[in-house]
């Protein structure tokens, strides 16, 4: 008698982050192995013939594939949605082989403003000797979009909740402008989607409209401070594209951290929205601080862009929020170094709340015009909020903002 069979496709992404594809009975250990090796032993050369042929499973070189790798990519893709997915060894080196594997010399993108300070930097200085030109559009003039699209343009890469501001851009809006541009002037673009502070659990690029997500699997789908991995993930023809890039740039994963990002994914979805929960209750608790001048949350009624968030952000509103503290950037330095539950460091995404100054870390080495036009402070403080207890959160930004001195003391 043949079993009922589940289609993978059709289940939640609890399931599909912890089973993946394997959703029936066979042998096998419940932790996939690490296949920790840099080349494969051949039963014979016919496996070398195969492979010269093309053939997708005669594993030769880890730099080019190997189980380990596989299998979290194989989940990934499964979770999001898309053909295929493609494990690198960082988010920027997702980042710049999916933008090197649309974009030539003589080529355009087009980028929003406010992005995660390495992926402007690489637009800004390494892009230009690649001959490819990134112009910048206005997030809140979309309509003018469609009209900065030409027959060189080949992306348009957006990010949202950006980085630190958590500004928010429509996708969908972005994607009708994209295509609108592309019936006016026959070119062929890919919108890409850097959904890193978002995650697949609160949203899903693919559905509105984008053809390529990337995203660092360091965060939240590593999730525990310990590994680096970048994701892009899209159709299997322009995986394969990205791929060759991987080869080639070097870029590709380690087994090991193959292996801790498919031991990650199991608790993905708990994590996330145990993290959405702690940033909510902390950012609504930050509001009514006095020496906060600003609370930037999309699940805040105070956020410009909480109307979109609200359509495209169906999870929840993420682990990420920024507050700007009085006293600029010295005022965020004494806030930092006086917290004790949330931990000072570079990086998000974790189970432990971390703190970092913009200026001094993501957006570190821009000019004060750039920063402006990122929308970066010196007093801003960013937040990825944790898994900790929400009220340790609280008494801990509590106590720290209160060796604030108030306006009255710095006046004298």
């Amino acid at each position: 008698m043949t079993k009922p069979t589940i289609d993978p496709r059709s289940t939640s992404l609890s399931t599909r982050a912890i089973h993946g594809n394997k959703l029936h009975a066979f042998k096998a250990p419940v932790a996939p192995p690490i296949v920790q090796t840099s080349t494969y032993r051949f039963e014979n050369s016919q496996d070398a013939v195969r492979y010269a042929a093309g053939d997708p499973d005669v594993f030769v070189y880890t730099r080019y594939h190997n189980p380990t790798v596989r299998e979290a990519e194989e989940r990934l893709a499964l979770m999001m949605g898309s053909e295929r997915a493609l494990l690198f060894s960082s988010g920027m080196a997702a980042i710049s082989s999916a933008v090197l594997a649309s974009a030539r010399t003589g080529d355009e993108i087009i980028s929003t403003p406010a992005l995660y300070g390495g992926t402007y930097r690489f637009f800004r200085d390494i892009l230009p000797d690649h001959g490819i030109q990134v112009n910048y559009a206005d997030p809140a003039r979309l309509d003018k979009l469609s009209g900065m699209i030409s027959r060189r343009t080949k992306v348009v890469f957006i990010e949202t909740p950006t980085n630190p501001t958590i500004g928010i851009v429509d996708i969908r809006a972005v994607a009708a402008a994209v295509r609108k541009g592309e019936k006016r002037t026959g070119a062929r673009v890919t919108i890409m989607a850097d959904n890193t502070f978002a995650t697949i659990l609160n949203q899903n690029p693919f559905r509105l409209g984008v053809d390529v997500i990337v995203e660092s699997a360091t965060k939240y789908l590593g999730g525990h401070a310990d590994l680096m991995g970048g994701v892009v993930a899209g159709s299997a023809a322009f995986v394969r594209e990205a791929h060759t890039r991987l080869k080639y740039y070097g870029g590709c994963a380690d087994p090991f951290a193959a292996y801790l990002l498919v031991r990650s994914l199991k608790t993905f979805a708990l994590r996330v929205q145990r993290q959405n929960e702690n940033a909510l209750a902390l950012a609504k608790f930050l509001e009514h601080q006095r020496k906060v001048l600003r609370v930037l949350y999309p699940g805040l009624r105070t956020h410009p862009g909480h109307a979109v968030a609200r359509r495209q952000m169906t999870g929840g509103f993420g682990g990420m929020l920024t507050i700007e503290v009085e006293g600029g950037a010295g005022g965020a330095v004494k806030v930092c170094d006086a917290l004790q539950v949330a931990v000072n460091a570079m990086s998000l995404g974790g189970v432990e709340t971390l703190v970092s100054i913009p200026v001094y870390s993501s957006h570190v080495n821009m000019s004060p015009a750039e920063l402006s036009q990122h929308g970066v402070s010196p007093g801003m403080i960013r937040i990825s909020a944790g898994i900790e207890g929400i009220e340790d959160l609280k008494r801990d930004f509590a106590q720290a903002l209160g060796l604030l001195p108030s306006r009255r003391q710095r006046a004298g």
